[in-house]
C-alpha cells in the first residue's frame, strides 16, 4: 500500500521542530497537542522513508536529512506564506498584507515614522515588517518588497535607486565631554570604539576604498547593528552611524567630519508581477518617496558625501573602521 503524499501541515510541524528542538515546544507554538506534532512527524519521516529527528537528553537534534531538507521546507513556507498575502485582497483593491523587509537599522530607525503615515491613509492594507540583515529572496516571494543597502541583480525585480545614505563617525556627548574629542585618525587609537564581533561583511560591503580596524580595537564588539547603536547612545564610545539617524539625536555628535565619510546606496525592490497588485504598488510608491525624503533630509544637514564611497587621509597610517551596513 502506497504511503499517502505528507500534507502541509507535516511540513509545518518540521520546521517548527527544527527550530525549537523539542516536540512540546514546537506544538506549543504551532497550538498543537505534542502527541499530534509527533504523528507529523512519524507520518513524515514514514513518506520519506528517513529519520529526520535524533532524540538527546537535550529535546531532538536534526538528523543529518533534515539539515539538507530544510531548506526545501523553508521555500514552500515562503511560498504558503505569499500564497495568503495574495489571497487576502483582490489585486485591484487597497487592502491586504504586505511583507516588507529592511535591515535591523532601516527597519526599527527610519521606516516606522513612513509606514505609520501610510497606514494613516490605507488603513486596510496590513504591513508585515522583517527585519533581518540578511537578504531575504524576492524571488522566493519571502518578501514583497525590500528595501536594500546594495544594487540588486536580479533581472525580474522591479529596484528602484532611492540615493546615498552617508554613515560618519559619531559619539554622544557625555563621552566625549568624559574622553575628549579626537582631532584625527591616529587619537582615535586613545578612545572606545563600536565596531562588529565576528561578521565584517557590512564593513567590507562599504568597498575597498578605505582601511579598516582590526577586531581587537573595538572595545564593544557587536554583529548587531541594533546594539552597536544602542552602545552609541548610551555613551559607550565612537562608532559609525548614518548621518539621517544621527541627526535626529543632539545629543550624538560627528566625529572627525569631512575626515572619516562613507556611504552606502538605498535600493527599493519588488518582484515585477508583485508591481501589478495595487497594494503592493501603493506601499512600494510610499516607501519610494518616504525613503527619498529622509536620504535628502541626511544631505540637507550637512551630510553630504564627496564622490568615493569612503576615505581617510593620506597622512594617516592608521586604520579606519567601515561598520556594518545598516
Amino acid at each position: 500500500m502506497a504511503t499517502p503524499d505528507p500534507g502541509w501541515d507535516h511540513f509545518r510541524t518540521f520546521l517548527a521542530v527544527v527550530e525549537h528542538g523539542s516536540l512540546s515546544r514546537a506544538a506549543t507554538a504551532l497550538g498543537l497537542t505534542q502527541p499530534t506534532a509527533g504523528r507529523h512527524i512519524a507520518a513524515l519521516e514514514a513518506a520519506l522513508g528517513t529519520t529526520l529527528f535524533v532524540r538527546s537528553q537535550h529535546g531532538l537534534n536534526p538528523a543529518p536529512a533534515a539539515i539538507e531538507l530544510r531548506p526545501h521546507a523553508e521555500a514552500m513556507q515562503a511560498a504558503a506564506a505569499a500564497f495568503v498575502r495574495t489571497a487576502s485582497g483582490e489585486a485591484a483593491a487597497p487592502r491586504g498584507v504586505v511583507r516588507v523587509t529592511a535591515s535591523q537599522t532601516i527597519g526599527a530607525e527610519v521606516l516606522p515614522p513612513i509606514l505609520a503615515a501610510f497606514h494613516a491613509e490605507h488603513p486596510g492594507i496590513a504591513i508585515e515588517l522583517v527585519l533581518t540583515d540578511r537578504a531575504e529572496d524576492l524571488m522566493r516571494r519571502d518578501a514583497d518588497i525590500a528595501v536594500r543597502m546594495v544594487r540588486p541583480v536580479q533581472s525580474a525585480l522591479v529596484a528602484r535607486r532611492i540615493g546615498r545614505v552617508s554613515l560618519g563617525l559619531f559619539a554622544h556627548r557625555d563621552y566625549l565631554a568624559r574622553r575628549g574629542t579626537p582631532r584625527s585618525v591616529e587619537a582615535l587609537t586613545g578612545h572606545s570604539l563600536i565596531g562588529f564581533d565576528r561578521n565584517d561583511s557590512g564593513a567590507r560591503a562599504l568597498g575597498s576604498g578605505a582601511l579598516v580596524f582590526r577586531r581587537e580595537m573595538f572595545a564593544f564588539r557587536s554583529d548587531s547593528d541594533a546594539a552597536q547603536l544602542a552602545a552609541l547612545r548610551a555613551g559607550f564610545g565612537i562608532g559609525v552611524c548614518q548621518a539621517g539617524i544621527a541627526g535626529r539625536d543632539p545629543a550624538l555628535q560627528p566625529v572627525l567630519a569631512g575626515e572619516v565619510e562613507f556611504g552606502l546606496e538605498m535600493w527599493l525592490a519588488a518582484h515585477e508581477d508583485l508591481r501589478k497588485s495595487r497594494r503592493v504598488r501603493l506601499v512600494y510608491d510610499h516607501l519610494a518617496a518616504g525613503l527619498s525624503g529622509y536620504v535628502a533630509t541626511a544631505r540637507g544637514a550637512g551630510a553630504s558625501l564627496p564622490a568615493p564611497p569612503a576615505r581617510v587621509p593620506r597622512r594617516s597610517s592608521k586604520k579606519v573602521s567601515r561598520k556594518r551596513a545598516s
